[in-house]
């Protein structure tokens, strides 16, 4: 498979904010760059501040107490990180860890305060934020417990297809490279099990790999495995 194109767009998750709503977040964050493999904040860290990530890729991860990461969500370049609290004091539950050096815009969430009293129609964009956050973590926990670990796993397949997907014909090229171990730690599964799902899925030729990363050949029988409720992509994302 040569010449991908069309690119398939991954959409940020602030897309819910007008221009002047998003211009007035701008006004308000404090620039850093952050290096690959330090953290944003970690489990159990007050929450008093959210992320806006310009630049870079994120992932948050939740630890077991076996020790096990499951990684919960990738963020990337247009995402707003955090726990959506400002009016509570609160930890958070997660850790965010940066997976490629990022430049993100710091939010204190004391500012957020005063933008979403001041402005009317910036509270109903947060709003429309929160709602999209919070579907996509339940649709997220959907997928983990309601049609086992072939289901979770097509589901993946398919939010990593929405986030850095190209499309080539009828197939879709994932151009991240995601190990097995990754897609263990998405699934919540252990690393063999993940071998032999994917096998079978090439033996039905429905994936197979190119240059070390994934394609699917035929979403369709991913989307019936996972019993798949054709979500919008700003939802079905990883």
């Amino acid at each position: 498979m040569k010449d991908h194109t069309n690119v398939i767009e991954a959409h940020g998750n602030t897309n819910c904010f007008s221009e002047q709503n998003f211009n007035r977040l701008l006004v308000t964050m404090k620039e850093r760059l952050v290096p690959e493999g330090s953290h944003l904040f970690w489990e159990g860290d007050y929450s008093d501040k959210l992320f806006y990530l310009k630049r870079g890729r994120v992932k948050l991860t939740k630890s077991t107490d076996e020790g096990k990461e499951l990684i919960l969500y990738m963020y990337q370049a247009g995402d707003m990180v955090g726990q959506a609290d400002p009016f509570f004091s609160t930890k958070h539950s997660f850790t965010a860890e940066v997976i490629e050096e990022s430049e993100v815009g710091v939010i204190e969430h004391k500012d957020l305060e005063i933008l979403i009293c001041q402005h009317c129609d910036f509270a109903i964009d947060f709003m429309k934020w929160m709602g999209i956050h919070h579907r996509l973590t339940q649709t997220k926990f959907r997928d983990l417990m309601m049609y086992g670990k072939p289901g979770a796993l097509c589901s993946t397949l398919i939010r990593l297809s929405n986030t850095y997907g190209e499309k080539n014909g009828e197939a879709i090229l994932i151009n991240k490279k995601i190990t097995h171990t990754d897609l263990s730690n998405m699934i919540g599964a252990t690393r063999e099990s993940v071998n032999r799902m994917l096998s079978d899925l090439r033996k039905k030729d429905a994936v197979e790999y190119e240059n070390g990363m994934i394609v699917i050949k035929n979403i369709e029988m991913l989307q019936d495995i996972c019993h798949c409720e054709l979500c919008p992509t700003e939802i079905c994302r990883i």
